[in-house]
């Protein structure tokens, strides 16, 4: 077989063919031409076009290496006269509209990209960074409009820093699916309404029955503004976080306030205080027993955070709700400020916790993309805009298809 024939046969060639390929040092250039006066699509709606309106200068496009040769295609593109679109540049099979890489190309690029950084992409394939973040980006909008977009339910709605100094992107999970819905600039109210908007809209917001999210009032305001039906879930995870950190909070505050002879048995305490009883190694409850005796506040924070964890194994929200509130009465009474900060905290949002009862779901998934989410940034060094980030976070971690080779 002539390697003009398999070259034509590979790229799926019927209004085209293959005139000549030549051969240099560093590419092999393949020539392509118009197959006799075979009709050609317009680019925009491919339909075929009966007229050719002009012939424009040579165009070339990056293919896949041949052994160790890459490919280049040349090829003087037609202008053609669409019935409906008027005067429009011919659709190339195997390439999309605009771009500089072929279809082949853009896909490999795109599934490396996926496990790689860009820099590390492009020197895999001999391009320049910019340009597999053009191919990311192309790809991402593709998936994006040919995704399939079932009725979502259960979403997750959080928080991931960008940068340095406050800085964040909200990311939206569909809990059921374990799929990437939404990535959005910032964390604010503006920011983040888009969501609900452009990406959900009115009808499909209506599905939505339970959103779980940290107690962020950003969030629960859009909540109650688009999809007042849905049940707000406060997360389980960001709870005992704060509860975690008011442990913490106590028993730094009496390390400075204890003598040198005092201190002792509590050095190295911090996570023996924040551990499950069940996660202990036997020394560790040995030592945590010997701990426990003191009638000190980092014993009683310790007593109250584990007196706190019992509300997670309750299933009726009456029985759930009269233990929390005995234990904020608690909390009130131990003098213990962090706590007392704590309960203020929960007051003001006792029903999306409390909702906690009945649905049983918390952003831990959520917080697993997270960490992939950072793990992107971690092996590109960082993304110098958030447009960069967020077509990297779509493309690694939302399953988009891919173009599809015509």
């Amino acid at each position: 077989m002539l390697i003009e024939t398999f070259l034509r046969k590979q790229l799926g060639l019927k209004a085209h063919t293959v005139t000549k390929v030549e051969e240099t040092e560093q590419f092999m250039i393949v020539h392509i031409d118009r197959l006799g006066s075979r009709l050609l699509r317009c680019g925009l709606c491919r339909q075929r076009c009966r007229k050719v309106h002009s012939v424009q200068k040579a165009r070339v496009w990056r293919d896949l290496s041949m052994r160790k040769l890459p490919l280049k295609l040349r090829y003087r593109p037609r202008r053609v006269e669409c019935p409906r679109c008027g005067v429009r540049v011919e659709d190339f099979p195997w390439a999309e509209p605009w771009a500089r890489a072929t279809t082949a190309l853009s896909n490999a690029v795109a599934r490396l990209a996926r496990e790689l950084s860009w820099q590390g992409t492009a020197r895999q394939y001999g391009l320049n960074w910019k340009s597999v973040a053009t191919i990311v980006k192309r790809a991402v909008l593709y998936g994006l409009k040919q995704r399939v977009r079932p009725p979502v339910h259960v979403i997750g709605i959080d928080e991931v820093s960008r940068r340095k100094g406050q800085v964040y992107l909200t990311v939206v999970y569909d809990l059921e699916r374990r799929v990437l819905l939404w990535v959005g600039d910032d964390r604010t109210e503006e920011a983040v309404r888009p969501f609900f908007t452009k990406e959900m809209g009115t009808r499909r917001c209506q599905t939505l029955r339970v959103i779980c999210m940290d107690m962020w009032a950003s969030y629960a305001n859009l909540v109650r503004e688009h999809a007042p039906q849905a049940q707000i879930l406060f997360d389980r995870f960001h709870i005992v976080k704060h509860l975690n950190e008011a442990v913490e909070e106590v028993r730094r505050s009496e390390m400075r306030r204890l003598s040198r002879k005092e201190k002792v048995p509590f050095k190295r305490s911090r996570w023996l205080l924040l551990k499950n009883p069940w996660n202990l190694s036997d020394d560790q409850k040995e030592r945590l027993s010997t701990l426990v005796r003191w009638n000190i506040p980092i014993v009683r924070a310790y007593y109250l955070k584990e007196a706190f964890r019992m509300f997670w194994e309750y299933h009726q929200t009456k029985r759930a709700g009269d233990h929390l509130e005995k234990w904020m009465r608690s909390a009130m009474r131990s003098r213990l400020e962090p706590f007392k900060k704590f309960v203020r905290t929960l007051r003001g949002h006792l029903d999306g916790i409390l909702s906690w009862t009945k649905h049983r779901v918390s952003n831990g998934a959520v917080e697993g993309m997270n960490n992939k989410i950072k793990s992107i940034s971690h092996r590109s060094f960082g993304f110098r805009t958030a447009e960069n980030f967020i077509a990297a976070i779509y493309h690694c971690c939302a399953k988009l298809p891919l173009p599809l080779e015509r």
